[in-house]
């Protein structure tokens, strides 16, 4: 598989960058071909080690890299050859799309059942329970706490859950 292809991609360099971070990030913009050591890839991008290591065993989680183990026979040292698996980057990503509609469906439900108040000069929202046990005012300012329209805020849940379903190609299975 190309890695370079893959690695070109704006959104597959945002979900590196998630996973790695900064300071990651350039193991996982150089996967090389076949196996390395994690030695060789802190000195090719002179990169601290710990760094290095830290970016192969987040890819590992992720099912991005694997490892093999070599014991050397003299000193009975262990060597672990690294190899990159790019190719299940398209599957990963399906997968955060699923959690974030999940995450976003039981949100929205959310949103829809309860009741809003919210203290102005704070800018802190709080369910209907909360402000009636602080009694409408903010327990910060003392400002009233005002009813909150949360409207704009479900309908654009609502359009984002919708263009999620488009491109995961899912069926609508109950009414929200």
């Amino acid at each position: 598989m190309a890695f370079e292809e893959l690695l070109n991609d704006p959104v597959i360099q945002k979900y590196l960058h998630e996973l790695v971070g900064p300071t990651g990030m350039p193991v996982a913009a150089a996967p090389p071909d076949g196996e390395v050591t994690d030695e060789e890839l802190a000195e090719e991008l002179r990169l601290e080690l710990n760094d290095v290591r830290r970016a192969l065993f987040i890819l590992y989680e992720n099912d991005l890299a694997s490892y093999r183990r070599v014991r050397d026979e003299d000193s009975g040292w262990l060597t672990y050859l690294w190899t990159f698996h790019y190719e299940n980057i398209p599957e990963n990503l399906e997968e955060e799309m699923y959690r974030l509609l999940d995450a976003l469906e039981e949100r929205l439900d959310y949103e829809r059942n309860h009741e809003f108040y919210l203290s102005e000069p704070a800018g802190i929202r709080f369910e209907f329970s909360e402000a009636m046990e602080h009694g409408f005012q903010c327990p910060e300012t003392g400002a009233p706490l005002e009813p909150m329209d949360n409207d704009d805020l479900v309908d654009a849940m609502e359009r984002r859950i919708e263009e999620l379903r488009d491109e995961l190609n899912v069926e609508v299975t109950g009414t929200n």
